[in-house]
């Protein structure tokens, strides 16, 4: 492909999402609409990708801070011609692409068969359209005898024009010089008093300029979106197309309608995922698992063989075959070994857990080290904080911890060692000892008999 630049038009309020935050902010499918709209930009291998800021410019720009973008600002808004002229000192060479910061579901295969006609066709300029069922409010793509003849807005069409149903997305690429010249002949006599970006295919055609025009195939993908209700179309068709995607990657979902997985989010093949999952963030799932249902994980990296049911993870590790669940909730940087058994209603905090321990049911592991082959039994609690500082508790390879045992940090339990049941361990426990540290039982006979009603 040629040089192209593209700028991304995001500078508008979107009053009628009747949000506080940006619109080309909003999420859909863990990514903001803006965010969709520069990834796909860069499938094209853009050499400058300019991004038009206005309302609520400092937190676009805060957001987009680590993102391959340059920033100008376009401090009124007064039309799509006006936003572009902003980005005037990048419009120099190449191919200038026109994208929009809330139009987020153009897919990366519609945009590069769209920019490889253009250049192939050699065109100065190629438009983006589409066929809907319903074309009110929507500027209408002209065609004649020798194709594409000029674009009518809804308000101006004729009633034959109305019943036209193919519309314009607004996505254009231009030839650079061309659009460089022609931004500067654009005239706001309108009732908007605004400069209209397509106002220059006319003027490319009074110059005897060829103009293109591509069909999206998927109205969907060029749908703006204005409101909360469009945004909740446009995350269900995201979500259906990553779907999609990750079964012909050869992963099982049981009821695709009830999972909800992001778009960074990886899975392995031959991973099945049951019903109310929901995968986010850059969670990576390897081969072979099983996910769900109503599996929560966030961040997480599970490798192949592990089991997660009815739990949450997040900013965690979990190594091969171990299991989660029911109910376990994992906690930022907890460290999960391989063949471990992390059971219902343990939740484990910024805690390394070896491999092939237990830590079967109702305990709290945090800030700790627990080593490979340990048995932590029911009840179990890594006493880590004193009130005002976290303390770390250690258990070595092949230690035994019985139920109910508090463990008050800074604390160690060597290796082999054995705690009884019952326990409030405060000092180190040596390797292959026994510590018992509760109240020795006392039996007085015949002592109830006082406080029981005579029958």
């Amino acid at each position: 492909m040629q040089n192209i630049t593209t700028v991304i038009l995001a500078a508008g309020h979107g009053k009628r999402m009747k949000s506080s935050l940006p619109k080309v902010l909003h999420n859909i499918s863990g990514m903001s609409m803006v965010e969709h709209v520069i990834r796909v930009a860069q499938s094209v291998n853009s050499e400058n990708i300019v991004c038009v800021v206005g309302h609520g410019k400092e937190q676009v720009k805060a957001q987009l801070k680590d993102a391959p973008v340059k920033f100008v600002e376009q401090n009124v808004q007064l039309g799509t011609g006006h936003a572009v002229m902003m980005a005037d000192e990048y419009i120099e060479a190449g191919d200038i692409l026109v994208l929009y910061g809330d139009v987020p579901l153009l897919s990366e295969s519609t945009l590069n068969d769209f920019v490889a006609m253009h250049q192939k066709d050699d065109n100065d300029a190629t438009v983006l359209s589409t066929i809907v069922d319903d074309p009110r409010g929507y500027g209408r793509i002209v065609r004649g005898s020798k194709g594409f003849e000029r674009i009518v807005e809804h308000k101006d069409a004729t009633p034959e024009e109305l019943d036209i149903n193919e519309i314009n997305s607004g996505i254009m690429i231009v030839k650079a010089p061309i659009l460089k010249t022609l931004l500067k002949q654009l005239e706001n006599n309108n009732e908007q008093n605004e400069y209209y970006l397509t106002d220059i295919f006319g003027l490319i055609l009074e110059q005897q300029g060829k103009i293109g025009v591509m069909i999206a195939e998927d109205d969907y993908e060029v749908m703006g979106i204005n409101d909360r209700y469009n945004l909740s179309l446009a995350d269900e068709y995201m979500q259906k197309r990553i779907k999609k995607k990750w079964m012909l990657e050869g992963v099982t979902m049981i009821s695709p309608a009830s999972t909800y997985i992001e778009i960074d989010v990886q899975i392995g093949k031959d991973t099945v995922i049951y019903p109310n999952s929901i995968l986010q963030g850059n969670t990576v799932i390897g081969e072979d698992c099983i996910i769900g249902p109503s599996a929560d994980i966030k961040n997480s990296i599970i490798d192949k063989g592990v089991s997660v049911k009815h739990s949450t993870i997040i900013d965690s590790k979990v190594d091969e075959k171990s299991s989660i669940g029911p109910y376990a909730y994992l906690r930022p940087k907890s460290d999960i070994g391989k063949h471990v058994k992390i059971g219902d209603f343990v939740e484990v905090k910024n805690s390394r857990v070896g491999d092939h321990s237990k830590v079967s049911h109702l305990s709290y592991i945090g800030d700790g080290e627990v080593g490979t082959n340990v048995n932590v039994g029911c009840g179990v609690v890594f006493v880590n904080y004193d009130g005002t500082h976290k303390h770390l508790t250690q258990i070595e390879d092949n230690a035994f911890i019985g139920c109910n045992t508090n463990l008050v940090a800074p604390v160690k339990v060597g290796k082999g060692a054995y705690v009884a049941a019952g326990s409030t361990i405060t000092e180190d426990v040596p390797a292959d000892a026994m510590a018992i540290a509760r109240e020795r039982q006392v039996i007085k006979t015949n002592w109830s008999n006082k406080y029981q009603k005579k029958v």
